[in-house]
C-alpha cells in the first residue's frame, strides 16, 4: 500500500483525535460513544476486526479481552509489541461497542466505515499485512473476492496474497469452529506467524 504523499505523525494524530471524539451514531449505541482504535503512520501490521466488546469499551484499549489473548497467540507477538502503535495498526470496522443481541454482540455500526475508513486507511501507508477478522471485515476488505462463508474465505487465504490473511474472530466462542476446521492451526497460523516475524523482525 502506499500514498503519493507522505503521511505525518501530525495530520495522522489529527485523524486519530478527529475519530475518538466522534459521536455520529450516539443514538444507537447503549453504552455511548467511546471509539476504540490504534493508529500510527508506521505501522506495518492492520488488524482490521469487528467492533469493540463491552470490556473493551470499559478499558478503551483495543483487544484487551480473551479475545486478545488468542489473537496475540495467533500472531505469535506479546502485548507490548501488539500496543505499539508504530507497529501494529488496530481499525474495527465499528469503533464503538455496539450493544448485545440475542446471540452475542451485535454488528458494527455501518456509519464507522462510511466516514472514516478510507481517510484511516491512507493515514497508514506503510501496512504489509492486513489481518481481516470476521465476515464484516472480510466483506470490506475483500469486497467481492470474499466467499460465500467466512470459513471458505478462511481457507482460501492463500489466494488473496503475501499482504492479506483473512481470520475467524478469536473470541472463544469460536472454539467449536477451531475444532471442526484443523487445517487452520495446521496451517494458517504458521503462517500468519511468520509474515508477522518478518515484518516486525
Amino acid at each position: 500500500m502506499s500514498t503519493d504523499k507522505p503521511v505525518s505523525v501530525t495530520c495522522a494524530r489529527t485523524l486519530l483525535a478527529d475519530v475518538r471524539a466522534c459521536t455520529l451514531c450516539a443514538g444507537h449505541l447503549p453504552l455511548g460513544p467511546r471509539p476504540v482504535l490504534q493508529l500510527d503512520p508506521a505501522a506495518r501490521i492492520l488488524v482490521a476486526g469487528q467492533a469493540p466488546g463491552s470490556r473493551v469499551h470499559r478499558t478503551g484499549v483495543p483487544f484487551d479481552d480473551p479475545s486478545g489473548d488468542r489473537l496475540r497467540d495467533w500472531m505469535g507477538i506479546d502485548r507490548p509489541s501488539f500496543y505499539d502503535a508504530t507497529r501494529i495498526a488496530i481499525l474495527p470496522m465499528g469503533f464503538c461497542f455496539p450493544g448485545t443481541g440475542t446471540s452475542g454482540d451485535l454488528p458494527p455500526r455501518p456509519e464507522c466505515a462510511a466516514a472514516w475508513r478510507d481517510k484511516l486507511i491512507a493515514a497508514i501507508p506503510n501496512i504489509g499485512l492486513t489481518l481481516v477478522i470476521g465476515r464484516y471485515a472480510h466483506a470490506w476488505h475483500l469486497q467481492d473476492k470474499a466467499k460465500a462463508t467466512l470459513t471458505e474465505t478462511t481457507q482460501a487465504w492463500r489466494d488473496y496474497g503475501a499482504g492479506v490473511i483473512p481470520l475467524p474472530h478469536p473470541s472463544p466462542r469460536n472454539n467449536i469452529w477451531q475444532k471442526r476446521n484443523p487445517w487452520f492451526i495446521e496451517t494458517v497460523l504458521p503462517a500468519l506467524r511468520q509474515r508477522v516475524k518478518a515484518l516486525l523482525g
